[in-house]
């Protein structure tokens, strides 16, 4: 045998190891007929010719496709060697789009999650002002021990930048058509400023905990509560007394809900 005859031809062991499969692989490939090798070397154990290595090489990318070994008997038997690259150029092509797609909808759902870790609480002051830590404080003081204050909490915790900065839109929005409603000169009982104060009670309610009319007459009272908070709310929008109208508007509110 020539020596260009011992490179083309390789005992299953040596065909292992080139390929890196296991010896019990190509043998349960020759039990099923998959591929059986088609020579034997003088020592009288089979070796696998160039063909075979061609063939071997066809069942392992469509092995790696996922393809049945049945599946993958049946497309060898089919065509010639042409044939089963075009056929597998154009499955790994699909692979290649679908696992694309993948990939962006991975680093999308990642980008979203990234954009939207819990807020810390420099984040919250970043976002809603020093105020915050006076309201929080004066929050937790009087409804530390209640369950809404709780439940707030737990909520809260559960928000991301995207949430926190849609909650202070809809929260300055509620302070807008409120404050709107004073600077116009409209009663505390108008339509105007009792439909904001209901807007208000609805924010509180969708995003830190159950808020029903009676509960929110609390947080009105909380608006008068403290002078300090008084006078540094009516300053902010410049409107002396606008603190006290947002509690008359709540009240009013909490009242039509009674009726």
């Amino acid at each position: 045998m020539t020596q260009e005859m011992w490179v083309d031809e390789l005992t299953v062991g040596e065909v292992a190891q080139r390929f890196g499969i296991t010896v019990r692989t190509l043998h349960h490939y020759d039990a099923i007929g998959l591929l059986t090798p088609s020579r034997r070397a003088a020592s009288g154990y089979r070796v696998y010719t160039s063909a075979d290595l061609t063939r071997l090489s066809q069942v392992i990318v469509y092995r790696r496709l996922e393809l049945s070994l049945d599946e993958i008997a049946r497309l060898l038997d089919e065509g010639d060697e042409v044939s089963h690259l075009m056929r597998q150029r154009e499955r790994v092509m699909s692979r290649i789009d679908e696992l694309t797609g993948l990939v962006e909808a991975i680093d999308q759902a990642l980008e979203k999650i990234m954009a939207n870790t819990p807020m810390t609480d420099d984040d919250m002051r970043e976002l809603f002002g020093d105020d915050f830590d006076d309201y929080q404080a004066e929050a937790e003081q009087k409804f530390g021990e209640t369950d809404e204050w709780k439940e707030s909490q737990r909520r809260a915790k559960t928000y991301g930048k995207d949430e926190w900065v849609r909650i202070k839109a809809e929260g300055e929005a509620v302070e807008k058509a409120l404050s709107d409603a004073f600077r116009a000169g409209l009663p505390a009982d108008s339509d105007e400023a009792m439909n904001a104060a209901e807007q208000h009670r609805l924010h509180v309610n969708r995003w830190f905990y159950d808020c029903p009319p009676a509960f929110h007459r609390n947080l009105g009272d909380m608006y008068v509560s403290d002078p300090r908070y008084v006078a540094t709310y009516d300053e902010s929008f410049g409107l002396p007394g606008l603190a006290a109208y947002c509690r008359a508007a709540i009240h009013a509110n909490a009242d039509r809900a009674d009726r």
